[in-house]
């Protein structure tokens, strides 16, 4: 059973599609609550005092390398089984995303695959696409912000680059749930003052 009302949410995704046709991204603060937040943090906590955060690499496969000359996060990929409460249900909501997704713009979307990431202070990802050239799978980057108390001096932007005349910038309050087409909209992280969290992932078709 889901533990939350689905059609009460609907609007939401609503906004985001409209946001994703309208300006090329589209985000909400309302599907992910504080409690949310706040479990999602203990869960963080829990991974990371267990070592089961790891450097982030770039490319696939065989090509994987970390450079951090390119992104200096650590991350942690949110594993199918033995998770936490909150995290179950942060899976389940984007579950439904999935379905209205599904029900209302016929994307063929199976399934997501999430990962925390955390920036240390000075840590950043340059300017990049999230689909790699040789998997077409990821249709849609979710990310979701698990930072409290931000404050915009805290730095940490999301930078978007929806065409060559138009930048975007979006802060990572806690909360916040960004979504964008994987192979259109390229993006960067700026710089944060404070370490910055995010459960970020992909919703993939077959």
């Amino acid at each position: 059973m889901i533990p939350f009302n689905t059609v009460s949410l609907e609007s939401e995704f609503e906004k985001i599609i409209d946001g994703i046709l309208t300006q090329g991204y589209g985000f909400s603060d309302a599907i992910v609550t504080p409690d949310d937040v706040l479990a999602l943090n203990e869960a963080f906590d829990f991974r990371k005092s267990t070592g089961q955060f790891a450097s982030a690499a770039v490319g696939q496969q065989a090509g994987k390398q970390v450079l951090t000359e390119i992104r200096g996060d650590q991350i942690c990929w949110l594993p199918e089984e033995g998770i936490f409460p909150g995290e179950a249900l942060y899976v389940s909501k984007i579950q439904a995303l999935i379905e209205y997704f599904n029900r209302t713009c016929f994307l063929g979307l199976q399934d997501a695959e999430l990962h925390y990431a955390e920036y240390p202070v000075g840590a950043f990802y340059k300017r990049h696409l999230d689909r790699f050239r040789t998997d077409s799978r990821r249709k849609l980057s979710v990310i979701c912000y698990l930072n409290q108390q931000w404050e915009p001096t805290d730095g940490g932007q999301l930078i978007l680059f929806p065409n060559p005349a138009r930048i975007e910038s979006i802060l990572p309050l806690g909360g916040r749930l960004v979504c964008f087409e994987s192979d259109v909209l390229e993006h960067e992280v700026l710089q944060a003052q404070r370490p910055r969290r995010s459960l970020t992932g992909w919703l993939r078709t077959r």
